[in-house]
């Protein structure tokens, strides 16, 4: 018997889920979190084998909460399931320690597949995906100019992401003005927007 832990934030899409996944007879659903910062407790309680994880979660995001789990509960192993199909989030997926990278508009007998060979020690990856990852290589941005557009996604200023990095201003507006460049955008928000469809973020 192989138990699950899923994790995302939409209730209708957990229950979906853990319907789906109950006819399957050597599946056994152990938990259900609708926060990232949820998982890691989850799994210390429920000792899951594949933890399925969303990307988009409040508190932690799914491929945070993937690389906590590898750390802190190896034994469980994590299963990124996600609507955003993007190469940067694979490959940030594959970096945090996650096991494999499924669509949700896979079919089921892919996710079941999936779930079953990631149980077993493999790792599985979206072929199309994974061909566009090594296509779109590896995210041009470097630690500190991935923090600052994350910092400057809601809107705040170069005085507010100064204060909330430890960083000067002037130091701010050069890394935003590298990033900005590096993503081929006209300013701060345009950078936020296209390194998240990227997923560089």
């Amino acid at each position: 018997m192989i138990r699950l832990l899923l994790a995302d934030d939409q209730e209708l899409i957990r229950s979906a889920l853990a319907a789906l996944l109950g006819l399957q007879e050597d599946f056994e659903v152990v938990a259900a979190v609708g926060r990232g910062d949820e998982v890691v407790a989850a799994a210390r309680e429920h000792h899951p084998d594949v933890a399925l994880l969303d990307i988009d979660m409040p508190g932690i995001d799914g491929l945070a909460a993937a690389g906590v789990l590898a750390q802190q509960v190896p034994r469980c192993r994590s299963l990124i399931l996600t609507t955003f199909g993007r190469p940067g989030y694979l490959r940030r997926a594959m970096e945090s320690g996650a096991c494999g990278f499924v669509v949700k508009d896979a079919p089921p007998e892919q996710l079941a597949d999936a779930i079953r060979r990631v149980a077993a020690g493999e790792r599985v990856v979206d072929p199309a995906l994974a061909a566009a990852t090594l296509a779109s290589g590896a995210s041009p941005l470097t630690a500190r100019e991935r923090d600052v557009l994350v910092a400057a996604r809601p809107g705040a200023t170069v005085a507010e992401i100064a204060r909330q990095l430890f960083l000067s201003e002037g130091t701010v507006r050069n890394y935003l003005s590298a990033a900005i460049a590096k993503a081929g955008a006209r300013n701060r928000a345009e950078a936020v927007r296209a390194a998240d469809e990227r997923g560089w973020l």
